[in-house]
This record gives C-alpha cells, structure tokens and sequence, in this order.
C-alpha cells in the first residue's frame, strides 16, 4: 500500500488538502499519512527560564494540535475509509513534511495553497510554496 502525506494546520484550505487526499486515497489503495508542524527551531535564541519550560510547552502544544487541528482532518480520513495515521512534529514545515514523506516512503505529498502562517509567511514564502520548489516527489497544491 503507498502512502500520500498530507501537510495540515487549521485552515480552511488545509481542509481541502485532506477531502482531496482521502478522496484519491480511496481509489489508489493509499494510506494518509496526516502530520501537522509546529513551528519551531532549536536554534532560536532562548533564556535558561524558557529552556526550562520548553518540554512541558511542546507537550503543551502537541495535545492542542491533536485535539484542535489533527482530530478534525483524522475524523475526515476515518469517515473515508481510508487507513490513516496522525503526527505532530516540531521543526521547520516544509522539511518536516518532507522528512516525514521520507520516513513513511511516500509517493505524493498534498498541501492546501494558503495555511494559518500568516504575515511571516507572506514575507519569507509559503510552505507549499517550498515543497513544491524543494521536494523530491510529487507536491499537489489544493486551493
């Protein structure tokens, strides 16, 4: 069975990426991988205090991303049929997709065209925008 990866946040357009992935998923035999990336470097600048807090904060923020934004796309999947799984990662988005689309051997990577990045993304260019530029396997960009 071939695995699709599909990049979420709480978008509307992300979504879409997921109708759009399960729908294919269904006719190809595929498996959805969902994964979902809280952006974040190890090499931001950070005071001893915030070191500290920054285990409890990224458990903190792993349950508020499942509950909030994987649930909702993994209750989409579920209603599909289609087998599928959910991950929460940290790092920077668009390698992280690909990271993931790497480790489960994926054959296709779907995003939606506008996510929750906001003005940090109109500035520095999208997430889609990377993978389709960056990624060795097919990106499809869903509206």
């Amino acid at each position: 069975m071939e695995t699709v990866v599909v990049g979420v946040d709480n978008s509307d357009a992300s979504t879409r990426a997921v109708e759009f992935a399960v729908e294919r998923a269904q006719r190809n035999d595929w498996k959805v991988v969902l994964v979902h990336v809280v952006p974040w470097s190890p090499y931001s600048f950070q005071t001893p205090s915030e070191n500290e807090h920054r285990a409890g904060e990224k458990e903190r923020e792993t349950a508020l991303a499942r509950e909030q934004i994987l649930d909702p796309m993994a209750d989409i999947a579920e209603k599909g049929g289609v087998p599928h799984e959910e991950l929460v990662k940290h790092g920077k988005p668009s390698d992280t997709i690909v990271d993931v689309a790497g480790d489960a051997s994926a054959v296709h990577i779907v995003v939606g065209r506008t996510g929750d990045g906001g003005l940090r993304e109109a500035v520095f260019g999208s997430v889609a925008s990377r993978l389709v530029q960056h990624a060795h396997l097919p990106v499809t960009v869903v509206p």
